[in-house]
């Protein structure tokens, strides 16, 4: 076997110590476990060719390791996220007593630039829930699967919660409250938070729960997820995509939205509808409110865009 191959595998080694450790101690989603580890593959095969030794690294050949990475165009998002590895991952060596410092500490990040969020519109929301709705365009009702109506339902929280694909894949049947009209959900580092659901979406998943539900779950073992496939397995984010990039192409609408598109929509139109910041904080279950923040920005643009096209001198 050879040297470098036997330190590959040592250092794969370490990375799954590492993974381990975060997904236990830090409650890190699979998304970001699994980010953590192609980051650090990455850095262990540049190190390699650049011949640095990768636990003892100084924080110059870590700056030229992101300067090259830089070089090749890389986005500064995924620049900076690199970063952001190796500090939690230097951060865990420390503790292990596997390394002496954290080099990557006294890096800055990389200055992003700002982009909007991507908003639905109005004629394209409105395409996307009808395409499962009861009714068609002649107003007459639908003959509809137990996928049809899981669909709607599905389509219909989304832009009710502004709530992530994954808090929907992970939605128990125990977290509906019809009662009271509130869903609870886990978002990011299993954080718990209580989200209103407009009466429309939650007549929308009770007539799911109750009519299409048991037949996707027939002769099949019961599940405790909310929202289950044709095989009566959880809904996968995969999944949810999938039917999501269906539902526009059924709908005939071209742009590339995707499902965190709806969360960005539901923001955006409530935020319009007069909704205060922190409230808007609580139900998208941003840690940060300048996290919050850029829908104020997206209203703006959209209200400039209204002046222009409206004004006589736009």
């Amino acid at each position: 076997m050879s040297d470098n191959h036997s330190s590959l595998e040592a250092f794969e080694s370490l990375i799954d110590q590492f993974c381990s450790d975060m997904r236990t101690e830090r409650n890190a989603s699979v998304h970001t476990i699994r980010n953590y580890a192609l980051d650090l593959h990455d850095y262990y095969r540049w190190a390699q060719r650049a011949s640095v030794e990768p636990l003892t690294p100084t924080h110059r050949q870590l700056r030229r390791y992101l300067g090259e990475l830089d070089q090749a165009r890389y986005a500064r998002s995924t620049i900076n996220r690199r970063l952001s590895s190796l500090r939690s991952f230097f951060r865990w060596a420390m503790i292990a007593g596997l390394a002496k410092s954290n080099p990557a500490d006294v890096l800055m990040s990389l200055k992003e630039d700002k982009t909007l969020p991507h908003r639905i519109s109005e004629s394209d929301m409105k395409r996307i829930l009808s395409v499962y709705s009861p009714f068609n365009e002649a107003g007459e009702l639908r003959d509809r699967s137990a996928s049809d109506i899981r669909n709607q339902a599905i389509l219909e929280l989304l832009y009710a919660s502004g709530t992530r694909i994954s808090e929907v894949s992970s939605l128990r049947l125990v977290s509906v409250d019809y009662e009271n009209s509130l869903i609870r959900v886990f978002g990011k580092g299993s954080k718990e938070r209580i989200v209103p659901v407009h009466a429309l979406a939650m007549e929308s998943m009770r007539l799911y729960q109750t009519k299409a539900r048991p037949k996707l779950l027939e002769g099949r073992p019961a599940s405790e997820f909310f929202f289950v496939s044709t095989r009566g397995k959880q809904m996968s984010t995969d999944s949810l995509r999938k039917m999501f990039n269906a539902t526009l192409k059924k709908a005939g609408i071209n742009a590339a939205y995707t499902p965190h598109d709806m969360r960005h929509t539901f923001a955006s139109d409530v935020l319009e509808g007069g909704a205060d910041l922190r409230s808007v904080q609580e139900m998208l279950g941003h840690s940060s409110l300048s996290t919050t923040q850029i829908y104020t920005h997206l209203s703006a643009e959209r209200l400039k865009a209204i002046h222009r096209q409206s004004h006589p001198r736009g």
